[in-house]
């Protein structure tokens, strides 16, 4: 199970967390590694996948996993904090290649939240239940004071059924696996920017929020898929290094063939912003064998969350976990992990 904190540790004061909302960073990831799993540990939360693989329950696998929302704003272009919530938890357990089966929904709202934003809020999780083919089957709310929240937050937990051929993770990455790409990346953080900073961009971005179950099924009926991240936190360049770092193996991924929508890419241009760390809601990297690309793809192009689906790399072997990316103008460089976070509040 992969833990997330939107706390980065302030280095100059080990006896202090530093309020900087976001996640997906090194420092980030050193405060999970040097307090949460440093004290938790075991073999379920070890493997740092999306979602905790429970074994011998009810005679199979079960997958688990629990995710908290804190958007800000609540509503943005193509979703809002509701379909965020549901298709967030509902996507964590497909990566790992579960069927997701029930939900959990637990709300801290704030005093004064506008009733009439809460029914849309919940009336947007029902239709993502609908369109994930899962239900919610229990919950909590707790009502805070006046400024101590901000609207509602929501956290969401799921478990779903993993089938006995499926194995996805890390560990089943092998020298040569195709990198795919699910679709155009980037949009979901940009749509949430442009309206917290009422940026008006000439072209709308929308969100990529949705469910990514149906888009899993899709490709495991066609290829053998190795392993799969969706792509939430630190974006596209932060799944390729924590997935090569697990892996023990190296990649090499070309920059040309990353789907950018133009907007997104002139609008990240514009504001000095790497896509590549942008935050997406609805699309995951997929590892599968080189001779199974090309099926792969027609598979994720039947659908039309996957039309922009590409392949984008290779591994290249064991090593260090290393993700080297070959530049349009040429040359490579070495991806790294950012020291904090392009955009807060957007997940």
């Amino acid at each position: 199970m992969r833990i997330e904190l939107n706390c980065p540790v302030n280095p100059g004061d080990k006896d202090r967390i530093v309020l900087a909302h976001g996640g997906g960073g090194r420092l980030t990831r050193r405060l999970i590694e040097q307090i949460f799993a440093a004290e938790w540990q075991n073999p379920h939360l070890d493997t740092n996948a999306d979602s905790a693989i429970l074994e011998g329950l009810s005679g199979g696998r079960l997958a688990f996993t629990t995710d908290s929302y804190v958007v800000n704003p609540l509503f943005f272009p193509g979703g809002d904090i509701g379909c965020l919530a549901v298709n967030g938890t509902v996507n964590d357990l497909a990566m790992v290649g579960a069927k997701p089966q029930y939900l959990t929904a637990s709300f801290i709202i704030e005093e004064g939240f506008l009733l009439s934003d809460l029914r849309r809020v919940v009336a947007s999780m029902r239709e993502a239940c609908r369109k994930a083919g899962v239900y919610i089957v229990a919950g909590d709310t707790k009502v805070v004071d006046r400024g101590s929240g901000d609207g509602v937050f929501i956290t969401t937990a799921g478990v779903g059924i993993i089938p006995p051929e499926r194995h996805f993770g890390p560990a089943a990455i092998r020298p040569g696996d195709a990198v795919i790409v699910s679709g155009d990346i980037a949009r979901h953080g940009m749509a949430v920017l442009s309206v917290r900073e009422g940026l008006g961009f000439e072209s709308a971005i929308e969100s990529d929020c949705a469910p990514l179950n149906g888009l899993v099924e899709e490709v495991c009926r066609t290829a053998t898929v190795h392993c799969l991240r969706d792509l939430t936190r630190g974006g596209l360049a932060t799944a390729l290094i924590e997935l090569a770092g697990a892996a023990g193996m190296s990649m090499l991924i070309e920059e040309a063939r990353i789907p950018v929508a133009k907007a997104v890419h002139s609008a990240c241009e514009l504001l000095g912003i790497d896509p590549l760390y942008v935050a997406n809601e609805g699309r995951c990297v997929l590892f599968v064998p080189e001779e199974e690309a090309a099926a792969a793809l027609t598979a994720l192009h039947r659908l039309e969350i996957g039309r922009e689906a590409a392949v984008i790399g290779r591994v290249t072997g064991a090593g260090a976990g290393v993700v080297e990316l070959e530049s349009i103008i040429g040359g490579t460089r070495v991806l790294d992990l950012l020291s904090g976070e392009q955009l807060p509040r957007i997940c």
